[in-house]
């Protein structure tokens, strides 16, 4: 519990402190906003600030800082390293900068800013991928609520209750409506209820770990020695937890918001604030998931959490944990945040999708006729997706992997352009330049090791090295030729 606890306080001291750095070499200013010059009273308009922290909090969130700390907490102790300098140094400053960099540009969504910085090809190499990424959210984020809520059904005696597919249906034609409607008809009045649930859900969580004082594996007992899995700490680690970490997913989220705060000066608290805040969500489902791999006081516990199955099975995780810690009341009031933080984050990221292409089209969206026309292909093709998932048994394992390399590797190129821009504005760009690197090498590695040639794991490592140098040495290029020509 010590490595816990310093991890907690590492965590509040990050937002405080590098928070803020960042934030100076930022610059916020006085100027205008897109919520005010752009407003539209759809996705331009401006929100109060505590709002808008609930909303993008629950927008980054879905089941990543749950279900992905879940899985990483059988890394052992080195997840709770991955947390803490992944969200302080990598994550929360990808998510503060690419939001304010949607500000500054007009509310710009993630392939305008990529395009912008990196160059047209990137860009539209990026608006297939982000829009591929976020509709692969959509079916992701349907299935683990479904499958929570079936479960908590399971003794209702109602049969249609007990089926997924009927909770499926019902989170899509959601998930339809919530696209569709102004930021302020649902978004902006639900979601302040379900981000107060999932906060609730962690709090109660800590203090119950507080009240355990389990014995879990310290960092200095060995990083890799406490292992519960076969699979390799890197690059698998960095790909397994990714939304208490580091998320590309975050900055197709962040426009969202950016279309909605009054000032540049409250990007801090929203922004990297949400980050650090899902972080210490992450830390505290690690903790708990490791209380339960090490100790098994729980029967049945581990048989349900063991292999290399865990993705599909941790909605029965989430479920077992809240009803044997939290009693009925807390259970439930537990539950509703895990089940809302995934069905927010798809209904989202379908509204971000819609944007992204209405924007590439250049197809204005107040109109409803003119949502539809985006929205109809693209909810056709989520369905696609859908029904090849639910035909296949193992369909929703293979669309999280792809899913959790996917997401990585949009944060690198997310990172990449940061830094361009920083270079451009004359301004620290180290604070996005090391985390761009390290991301480029492990999404690379994970890729040629995990994902397409399986090879082994010294092989694709040299490969992802010569490509971080590669990387490395094209903005060494780029950067002399940006810096002889502004002289």
């Amino acid at each position: 519990m010590i490595t816990f606890v310093v991890s907690l306080v590492a965590l509040v001291l990050g937002y405080f402190l590098y928070g803020r750095f960042v934030e100076r070499v930022f610059g916020p200013d006085d100027r205008p906003t897109p919520a005010i010059a752009k407003a539209d009273g759809v996705d331009f308009m401006v929100l109060p600030s505590w709002k808008i922290f609930m909303i993008q909090f629950l927008n980054i969130a879905g089941t990543g800082p749950i279900f992905g700390a879940i899985m990483g907490a059988k890394f052992g102790p080195a997840a709770y390293l991955w947390i803490i300098l992944g969200c302080i140094f990598a994550g929360a400053t990808h998510d503060y900068l690419s939001g304010m960099l949607s500000m500054r540009n007009g509310g710009a969504n993630l392939p305008e800013i990529i395009g912008k910085y990196l160059g047209n090809v990137p860009k539209q190499v990026m608006l297939i991928f982000s829009v591929f990424l976020l509709m692969m959210v959509g079916a992701v984020f349907v299935y683990s609520p479904a499958s929570l809520l079936q479960t908590l059904c399971k003794d209702s005696g109602v049969e249609f209750l007990t089926n997924s597919t009927f909770w499926i249906v019902v989170i899509f034609v959601y998930y339809i409506i919530a696209t569709m409607m102004p930021i302020d008809k649902i978004i902006g009045k639900v979601y302040p209820l379900f981000a107060f649930s999932l906060l609730f859900m962690a709090v109660a969580l800590m203090a119950m770990l507080f009240v355990k004082q389990p014995n879990i594996p310290e960092l200095w007992e060995g990083v890799g020695e406490a292992s519960l899995t076969a699979k390799n700490i890197f690059p698998c680690l960095f790909i397994t937890i990714a939304c208490g970490a580091i998320s590309g997913f975050h900055a197709t989220q962040s426009p969202l918001m950016a279309r909605c705060v009054k000032s540049e000066k409250m990007g801090r608290p929203i922004f990297y604030g949400a980050m650090i805040t899902e972080g210490l969500v992450a830390l505290i489902w690690a903790t708990v998931a490791m209380y339960f791999f090490y100790n098994e006081p729980t029967p049945g516990y581990q048989e349900m959490a063991g292999g290399e199955s865990v993705i599909s099975k941790a909605p029965g995780i989430v479920n077992m944990v809240c009803e044997n810690w939290l009693g009925v009341f807390g259970s439930i009031l537990a539950i509703l945040g895990v089940v809302a933080a995934p069905i927010t984050s798809g209904d989202t990221a379908l509204r971000s999708a819609r944007l992204i292409i209405a924007d590439f089209i250049h197809l204005e969206q107040k109109s409803i006729r003119k949502r539809l026309y985006v929205c109809i292909p693209m909810f056709t093709a989520v369905i696609a997706l859908l029904i090849w998932q639910m035909a296949n048994p193992e369909g929703f394992d293979v669309i999280w992997s792809w899913f959790g390399w996917s997401n990585q590797t949009l944060s690198v190129f997310t990172l990449w352009a940061i830094t361009v821009y920083l270079v451009r504005a004359r301004k620290n760009y180290f604070i996005t330049l090391i985390p761009a690197l390290f991301m480029t090498t492990v999404c690379i590695t994970y890729l040629f090791s995990e994902q397409v040639l399986s090879l082994d794991l010294t092989n694709a490592s040299f490969i992802a090295a010569a490509t971080c140098l590669l990387a490395f040495v094209w903005f060494i290029v780029w950067y002399l030729k940006f810096n002889k020509t502004q002289k």
